[in-house]
């Protein structure tokens, strides 16, 4: 299940609070944007990831997840489905806990990939929306 409400928990609640926010840019008509901001505010440590590796809410960007120089526990996926199958893929390479696809964010294979490699995932669900119900 793609949003399994056990998932959402874990990845919110215990796999760590540095998020690489991958589509994530100083654009405030973008979701990223606003959804970053929602999870600094339940005390997510933000990485902006896009090419143009801005710095987003106080937080220095990366124009890759290889590029970030310490562990990310989660990467949220705010680019199209289908990019977002590569940006998994990354997720797994760099030793990430969890992946986050979001909202209209669908790729099934890489559901599977990201499964087998024994990250937690989650697809076509907002955190913004989901930590404040925890």
């Amino acid at each position: 299940m793609y949003g399994d409400p056990a998932t959402i928990r874990r990845i919110l609640t215990e796999l760590g609070d540095t998020w690489a926010v991958v589509g994530l840019s100083n654009n405030e008509d973008r979701a990223a944007y606003g959804v970053a901001r929602v999870l600094q505010r339940f005390g997510k440590r933000v990485v902006p990831v896009h090419p143009k590796a801005e710095t987003v809410h106080g937080e220095k960007g990366y124009a890759s997840l290889e590029a970030i120089p310490f562990k990310v526990d989660v990467v949220d996926v705010f680019v199209n489905s289908a990019l977002a199958g590569a940006v998994a893929d990354e997720a797994v390479a760099v030793g990430a806990g969890a992946v986050w696809f979001q909202l209209g964010v669908v790729d099934e294979e890489a559901f599977a990939r990201t499964r087998e490699a024994g990250l937690e995932m989650v697809m076509d669900r907002c955190p913004a929306i989901e930590i404040p119900a925890l």
